[in-house]
């Protein structure tokens, strides 16, 4: 693995001579994660293929969500989006990543994300679902997630979807040239702790570009005004992770699914957007679907 340290060691050996102020500056840009090339800008090219990687994982999304009912297990919803998107000409994008085993993360009730799908998970009525899923086209990553009700839901359970998807606007309204990292975190927080849910701490939005995970980690939480500065050709994926109860949460013995630590119900919404001159522009959405269900 490269870390931004050895960067620096050979900086030092390289230009012990140098004068001293530029060893520092180095040094310092690097302690800050500053450096250019950390975060990976795109241009506008790039972020119109980007938007082909978006589109498929959009409707990928909404083809399978609109199959959620009940008796249906995850393994089915799984291998249905990885049809979907091998016949659009994509690549599964979460298939393989780091080990996991499925095209999309299927995570029940109190489950947070990264459920593994299986065969022996089966939907009942009164579930919800966080349909996580992605798509690589032409070398470019899409990467999206919506909860779905399954039949009809609690009164509890319909007001935290609600209030996640609210998060997840706020965050991406928040996504615009001169504002800063803080600003995203705290339009989300501000709304979900407004009505004394949890948001998540150990688990984050992240950049995106031909990598699922780049440069900067996007927090669902923070302060305004604070963090670094977003800038034209900045990708992200936003993805608010909302608990009815506490914000704490427990990595399950499978070393991927992630749980609420008190047994209440989770909802995550993920959409990623490109920051413009303009303002957000999200990449992952279909034409007339601003939202990925057919209803």
């Amino acid at each position: 693995m490269f870390r931004p340290e050895m960067v620096f060691v050979v900086f030092v050996f390289n230009l012990k001579h140098q004068n001293a102020f530029l060893l520092m500056l180095v040094y310092s840009c690097i302690k800050q994660r500053k450096v250019m090339g950390m975060i990976i800008k795109k241009t506008p090219e790039q972020i119109e293929q980007m938007a082909k990687a978006g589109e498929l994982s959009a409707k990928v999304l909404r083809e399978v969500g609109a199959r959620v009912k009940p008796g249906m297990t995850t393994l089915d919803l799984d291998r249905m989006a990885e049809m979907i998107i091998r016949m659009e000409g994509g690549i599964p994008a979460f298939k393989g990543y780091g080990g996991f085993p499925g095209s999309i993360c299927a995570s029940i009730n109190e489950q947070i994300v990264h459920g593994i799908p299986s065969e022996a998970v089966v939907l009942q009525e009164g579930d919800i679902i966080s349909i996580d899923t992605g798509a690589i086209v032409n070398g470019w990553v899409g990467d999206n997630a919506w909860t779905f009700p399954v039949g009809k839901i609690s009164p509890d359970k319909k007001r935290l979807l609600e209030v996640t998807e609210k998060c997840m606007w706020a965050g991406l309204d928040a996504a615009r040239p001169g504002n800063h990292l803080g600003d995203i975190g705290a339009a989300i927080q501000e709304i979900a702790e407004a009505e004394g849910y949890g948001v998540v701490r150990e688990y984050v939005g992240h950049g995106i570009g031909r990598n699922m995970h780049e440069d900067p980690n996007v927090p669902n939480y923070g302060r305004r005004h604070s963090g670094i500065k977003l800038e034209p050709g900045m990708v992200l994926a936003i993805e608010p992770m909302i608990n009815m109860g506490t914000y704490k949460t427990k990595q399950m013995p499978d070393g991927w699914l992630v749980c609420t630590r008190d047994g209440k119900p989770s909802a995550h919404f993920e959409k990623t957007v490109a920051i413009t001159e303009d303002g957000p522009r999200i990449l992952t959405t279909e034409p007339n679907f601003r939202r990925p269900v057919n209803a």
